[in-house]
Formats: C-alpha cells, structure tokens, sequence
C-alpha cells in the first residue's frame, strides 16, 4: 500500500474532515487559522475555541486590532488555551512579523518557511499549519500522531527527526495542498480515535498492511 492508498483508504473509513475548522468573523478568515496554530500548542482545539471566542467577542479580530491590544489583555482573553501569557506574546511577535508584510493577504502570499520558523514561537509545526491550512501552499504538517501511527506501521523509525518524515511524505505524494490537509487531519483522526498510546488494533482500517506497507 503507497501513501495515496493510506489516504484513500482514510478517506474511505472517516470521510472528509473539513480542516481547517473557520468559524468566521476573523478578517480575513485565514487570519482566525494563523492565530489558532499558535493557541493549539500544548491544549485541545476545544481549548483553542473558547479563546478564539473571547477574541471575537471583543472584536479583536484583525491584525490591526490584535496589535493595538496590551499585551497583557490578549493574555487574559486567551486563558483557556493555556500557556497563556507566553503565547500572547508569541502572538504579539508573530503579529509584528506579519505586519512587516503591509497586510495579512501579502503575508499569506509571499512568507517563506525559513521565516517563519525565525519568528519567536513558531516551530516547523506552526510553520507548517500556518502555510498549508491558511496559505494554501503544499507544506505536509508532521505531529505526534504521524509519528506514532506510521512508526507503528513500520515505514519510519520513532525518533526520526520532523523535517525528514516531512520530506518524506512530501516525496512520495502529489505536491496538492488540498490533499496534504486532508491526509494529515485524517492521521490525526486516526491517531486520537483508534491508533491511541494503547491502540484499538482490531478497529484500524490500516490493520492489514500494518509493517508491510510499500513505501
């Protein structure tokens, strides 16, 4: 089984997960996606809701307005995502970095990753939500779940290091944007739900090619 068959074969098992959740209200939208790839570090996204919440509730809800935000204001409106009062500064960091762009869409459209990952707070993971989910550029997003659900497969050694196991799917899958979204969100789907620290084997749709998969 090569990689677009374990995506398909996802696919087939979960259906389409409609990554990156947008509720709206953010200007521009992808702005509320930059913000959350922050937020997410450490906590659920059912953390990172309730501080995007707050953020709209006050109509923080730009670029502009985050900027113009004392910084220990943003911090108390983010409480629920935890870490609170380092991630409104990372928040802040990132903000001015955008800004440096004039706007959030010339940011969307011309950051490099090798920027991104200068900026306080942001590791190859952000970097890499923030370029697939909000700029729409093929960047595969490696985590925790891809790790543990393809080292148990038996394609990848435990402690490969992210850029490598992000070059590796990246060399063997069609360089689409739209596809390495849904091909991660349905790894994390998998790896929250069944392939779990104690993994439900006999529910995996992966389980006959586990170890034995043709990479």
């Amino acid at each position: 089984m090569k990689l677009t068959e374990v995506c398909e074969t996802l696919l087939s098992k979960f259906g389409p997960q409609g990554w990156w959740p947008m509720d709206g209200g953010f200007s521009p939208r992808e702005w509320e996606v930059c913000l959350g790839a922050i937020l997410t570090q450490n906590t659920s996204w059912k953390n990172v809701e309730k501080a995007l919440e707050n953020l709209k509730r006050k109509k923080i809800t730009s670029l502009e307005k985050l900027l113009g935000t004392d910084e220990k204001r943003l911090a108390e409106l983010i409480r629920p995502s935890g870490y609170y009062n380092q991630k409104a500064g990372k928040l802040k960091d990132f903000s001015r970095h955008v800004k440096s762009f004039g706007s959030v869409d010339k940011f969307l459209k011309n950051v490099k990753r090798e920027e991104l990952l200068e900026v306080n707070g942001i590791g190859p993971e952000t970097a890499d939500s923030i370029l697939l989910y909000a700029c729409g550029k093929p960047h595969f997003v490696i985590d925790a779940y891809t790790r543990r659900v393809f080292s148990r497969i038996g394609i990848v050694e435990k402690d490969i290091v992210y850029d490598e196991l992000k070059k590796f799917f990246e060399k063997r899958l069609p360089k689409d944007a739209g596809m390495y979204g849904e091909f991660h969100a349905l790894i994390v789907e998998l790896g929250k739900n069944i392939c779990k620290k104690k993994p439900l084997c006999k529910e995996c749709p992966l389980k006959k090619g586990c170890r034995k998969i043709n990479v």
